[in-house]
């Protein structure tokens, strides 16, 4: 795997992030007081490691998203061991030892189940991790099948199995991607309306002050941003546009 990039490339990667923490920092500041600090998850999959090092290198920034674990497995071998890896594809339970094996897999968004979080949770147990492994409960807001996530209805159920029996897990917050075309007649996503809701539930019922809202994209992150965001999940906008899908990569 090469980690060679040119001038050009570091720059127009370099730009293009730039652009879109102003849109971020802009968005919180529009907001005013109620803004929190959010994060910007620079989604690479399919992108070679080398435009990864361009943004680690000329821009400083840390936190990355792949989807797919052979992936996100080949690419934390040959980059800085201080990336902070974002796995935001759909959560196997024959690929959680791979993933819990990864030393710098900062947060797993995508645990959509109880029996994934335990099986995740023994994974961790096994690879001797030095702290709990973050990780974000994924909810279909939308309601869609093509979806993974778990229904808003059973969130709270999952989140206390998390917390109550998986002690190598740390649960960070909630996760959804939401619909492509939602009906924003009220001025809010309802998607991120749905995923706010779920967090007040949780927090309420186990007493947790600090879950995080892990939505938005490149066509809605500012959106989501207003809406409570603490997590944006970006990708083709950053590093341009994707090759198609491999099956080698999952």
């Amino acid at each position: 795997m090469s980690l060679a990039y040119t001038a050009e490339r570091a720059q127009e990667i370099a730009d293009n992030l730039a652009e879109v923490k102003a849109k971020l920092d802009e968005t919180l500041q529009n907001k005013g007081a109620s803004a929190q600090k959010a994060r910007l998850v620079a989604v690479s999959k399919f992108k070679p490691a080398s435009d990864i090092l361009a943004a680690y290198e000329k821009s400083g920034h840390r936190n990355f998203g792949e989807n797919y674990v052979q992936e996100l497995e080949e690419k934390s071998k040959e980059l800085p061991s201080d990336i902070q890896w974002h796995f935001i594809g759909s959560l196997q339970s024959n690929k959680c030892k791979v993933i819990a094996a990864i030393p710098n897999v900062f947060i797993v968004e995508t645990v959509d189940s109880a029996k994934k979080a335990t099986t995740l949770d023994k994974a961790c147990a096994g690879a001797a991790r030095a702290e709990p492994l973050r990780i974000f409960l994924q909810v279909n807001t939308s309601g869609e099948e093509s979806k993974s996530g778990m229904l808003p209805s059973e969130v709270l159920e999952v989140a206390q199995h998390v917390v109550s029996t998986c002690s190598h897990l740390k649960l960070a917050g909630l996760m959804t991607i939401g619909s492509p075309n939602p009906d924003l007649e009220n001025g809010e996503n309802p998607d991120f309306k749905a995923l706010n809701e779920c967090r007040t539930t949780v927090q309420d019922a186990l007493k947790i002050n600090d879950l995080e809202l892990s939505m938005g994209m490149s066509d809605d992150f500012q959106r989501a941003l207003l809406q409570g965001s603490t997590n944006i999940r970006v990708g083709s906008t950053i590093f341009g546009s994707r090759p198609p899908f491999s099956k080698t990569a999952a």
